[in-house]
């Protein structure tokens, strides 16, 4: 049956059982009698999509309150155990996976490095990351003992544009491609591979995006950005990338600002073009740069191993005196940097910058304050009067929750069901309750 508005009866039972789901997610355990009020639901509304979600085993009893003079009040929460998600971080150093219930409790992780490129070889080429996806899932599921059905989805965080099957281009019935010129991805079909390549069942959605934009949606979501009504969150590696939401209800957008031009003819990028930021400011180039100026990072070391010691040798914890070449890099940087960040807010002037990724967290509690300086500096004087900058504060972690998350939102977007006809909403409504849900 059909509304005048368009809207059918199951259109509105499945804005009903989101409705509810949504506010035992972000504010529960609440009561039935709480959760009215909280939705906007009458009485018999509650009691039958209550009903409903307890028999399908997504709401159980969590407890009871004192009422004024009547019974105790039954508390119902989400069940933690009704669903798994798996989030996948397609990063510069290695690839990690991780298993989440329901509420983004971790229950098992791996990951796979990705070595240095050996002569000829590509440290992206896309078998191999299929590979190490693929014997990550499978390691995860046997770890946790994942029973059949629960799996509600994996989300995969990488870098570069993603484009979906709506955008209407060559991402078509083969679902997601990626488009990573930084690491050497012409028009990848990941999931078409990734579905050829791993074990599980043809109705387990994939959701693929760009992994600044899933690090945005799990500090906004949960993190720093909780109760910004609009933010850039900064991932910062060995790329540089970011993601600005201006509609917290909504997810963000990924922005290539590691290829935003801060200096005419000046460095070549991996992008291929000439004087990217990432030139200056992404991890590889800042060692590339602190060996130039007669630094000299440890022989063998992977990049993470090489930042922390260049960190270190710019600010000796032992009292001796720092290495001028990395003081004078770092510097820099936190000028092109700060350049950078006045750049997104001239353009979004967001409420806040949060910074994250592995660079970006290591470095951030050294010189974040010398790049806000000069963020502030080259910025117009009222957007950055308003703006407040700082770290991210869900850690190297971030990438995988905000991927476990993109399956999780269609998960509640369609009500709580496994499977439905016709496309799902990427921007759900119940992300409205997002900034007032409490850390886990």
């Amino acid at each position: 049956m059909t509304r005048p508005n368009g809207r059918t009866v199951r259109d509105l039972r499945r804005e009903n059982r989101t409705a509810v789901l949504r506010r035992l997610y972000f504010d529960g355990p609440m009561s039935r009698f709480s959760l009215g009020p909280a939705t906007g639901l009458s009485s018999g509304s509650i009691s039958n999509v209550v009903a409903e979600l307890v028999a399908e085993g997504l709401v159980e009893e969590a407890g009871s309150v004192d009422s004024a003079g009547g019974r105790p009040r039954i508390l119902l929460r989400v069940a933690p155990a009704s669903g798994r998600m798996i989030g996948v971080d397609v990063g510069e150093t290695r690839i990690r996976i991780e298993l989440f219930d329901l509420t983004l409790t971790e229950l098992a992780r791996t990951e796979r490095p990705l070595a240095p490129a050996a002569e000829g070889a590509e440290r992206y080429e896309v078998g191999v990351v299929v590979d190490h996806i693929r014997e990550g899932i499978a390691e995860v599921l046997r770890t946790a003992d994942v029973p059949a059905g629960a799996l509600l989805g994996v989300g995969v965080g990488v870098p570069g544009i993603v484009e979906h099957p709506d955008d209407g281009g060559d991402g078509g019935a083969g679902g997601a491609v990626v488009h990573g010129q930084t690491v050497g991805w012409d028009a990848v079909p990941l999931e078409r591979l990734l579905r050829e390549a791993v074990e599980l069942p043809a109705e387990v959605p994939y959701r693929i995006d760009n992994g600044a934009k899933t690090l945005g949606q799990a500090e906004m979501w949960f993190g720093a950005g909780r109760g910004a009504t609009s933010a850039v969150v900064v991932l910062f590696g060995s790329g540089v990338g970011a993601c600005v939401t201006t509609d917290p209800p909504a997810p963000g957008r990924a922005l290539e600002w590691g290829h935003l031009k801060v200096r005419v003819r000046g460095r070549r990028c991996r992008c291929g073009a000439l004087g990217c930021l990432e030139a200056y400011a992404g991890a590889g180039a800042l060692l590339d740069r602190w060996r130039e100026a007669g630094g000299e990072p440890p022989a063998g070391a992977g990049e993470e191993a090489a930042l922390a010691a260049m960190t270190a040798a710019a600010y000796p914890s032992d009292g001796g005196d720092p290495d001028p070449a990395a003081v004078a890099v770092l510097a820099e940087t936190a000028e092109y940097l700060g350049a950078g960040f006045a750049d997104l807010i001239n353009l979004f002037q967001p409420e806040r910058i949060l910074v994250g990724g592995w660079a970006g967290l290591l470095l951030g509690t050294r010189f974040l304050a010398e790049v806000e300086t000069h963020a502030r500096a080259y910025a117009l004087a009222y957007p950055a009067a308003r703006v407040t900058i700082g770290l991210g504060t869900l850690g190297p972690d971030a990438v995988t929750v905000g991927a476990a998350i993109l399956p999780l939102a269609d998960f509640f977007a369609r009500g709580g069901r496994r499977e439905e006809p016709g496309p799902v909403e990427e921007a759900p409504a119940w992300t409205e309750a997002v900034r007032d849900r409490t850390a886990h």
